[in-house]
């Protein structure tokens, strides 16, 4: 094996693993997202969905500042700073649809599969905006993930009704803020400049939107903003809320490398196994026993993922190396 393409399976290896790690991060916050605006009454903490991701993304950029002050301020430069806001907010709306359905009501087996939709809308952005090859293979792992997490999910044994869109519309908004992230690492961005530009922009992005959605509360749901936005649960949810802040800067800085080592496309199978982490993570903290559905998805999940890696590793190193 030659050296470059020694490099070239090293980044693949190391994309996979980030990819892993920040998908086992994602499956804490979805958990947390699902327990902090479930009313009190149901055992939860009675958050509104906006208020509680703005202090998620507050935590997260406060845990950030150590790594902001080794980094430099100097580091933190950019010369697309009009790319960076449009990232941070497309991320911070797709956060805030995102923790809506589950204080919708929507089951956190539905909201997490139907995530699984991102991987098409990635897949497509990739290709017509960043360039990225769409092979046979890529396409068949993108789909068999998604086919995976709908089977975990039970789709089809109970209505769904209009609240499906809700995670759908969140997939794709977050499909754009990867393609975007992908797109900036190509431009020469470091990890540590897209995670606290996002950590950084996303609080004041958050605060806007809260803002709108509290003026707007007449009309909008009440999931979305029950009076006063601000408001903070008692000391277990604000425990809950600190750890939700951590793991989201965790996954957001793990994310930005995984990126950096291979393309968007390559890493989407990766990141469906936050479907089944999610359910295992749900059933261990929770209690929330998965059906019999979530096995056999859980697997074609897994396959996906595995297939993917070993069908790249035997192509040419090109196809691996980041723009």
């Amino acid at each position: 094996m030659s050296q470059i393409s020694s490099a070239s399976h090293s980044a693949a290896t190391s994309g996979a693993l980030f990819m892993l790690v920040a998908s086992i991060a994602f499956a804490g916050t979805n958990t947390l997202q699902s327990i902090l605006p479930t009313p009190l009454e149901y055992g939860g903490f009675g958050m509104s969905s906006t208020g509680m991701a703005f202090w998620q993304y507050l935590i997260a950029s406060v845990l950030a500042l150590p790594l902001i002050l080794r980094i430099g301020l100097s580091n933190l430069k950019t010369r697309h700073p009009f790319a960076h806001e449009v990232r941070a907010f497309v991320s911070a709306l797709g956060v805030h649809v995102f923790v809506y359905g589950f204080a919708s009501g929507v089951p956190i087996w539905q909201m997490v599969t139907l995530l699984a939709t991102g991987p098409l809308f990635i897949v497509l952005g990739s290709t017509l905006f960043l360039g990225e090859r769409a092979s046979s293979a890529r396409i068949a792992a993108a789909l068999a993930g998604f086919v995976g997490a709908i089977i975990v999910s039970g789709v089809g044994t109970e209505s769904l009704g209009w609240q499906a869109l809700i995670p759908i519309t969140a997939a794709a908004l977050w499909a754009g803020t990867d393609v975007l992230t992908k797109y900036l690492t190509r431009q020469g961005e470091s990890p540590e400049t897209l995670t606290v530009s996002l950590l950084v922009l996303m609080t004041p992005n958050h605060l806007a939107i809260l803002l709108v959605a509290n003026a707007l509360s007449g009309v909008l749901p009440t999931a979305m903003a029950p009076g006063f936005p601000f408001a903070l649960p008692d000391m277990t949810g604000i425990w809950l809320l600190l750890l939700l802040g951590a793991l989201t800067a965790a996954a957001q800085y793990v994310l930005a490398f995984a990126y950096r080592a291979a393309d968007a496309v390559y890493l989407q199978p990766f990141g469906d196994l936050k479907v089944p982490l999610s359910g295992l993570v749900g059933w261990v903290a929770l209690g929330q026993v998965p059906s019999v559905w979530f096995w056999p998805g859980a697997a074609l999940i897994v396959g996906a993922s595995v297939f993917i890696y070993w069908i790249e590793n035997r192509q040419e190193p090109a196809t691996l190396q980041p723009a």
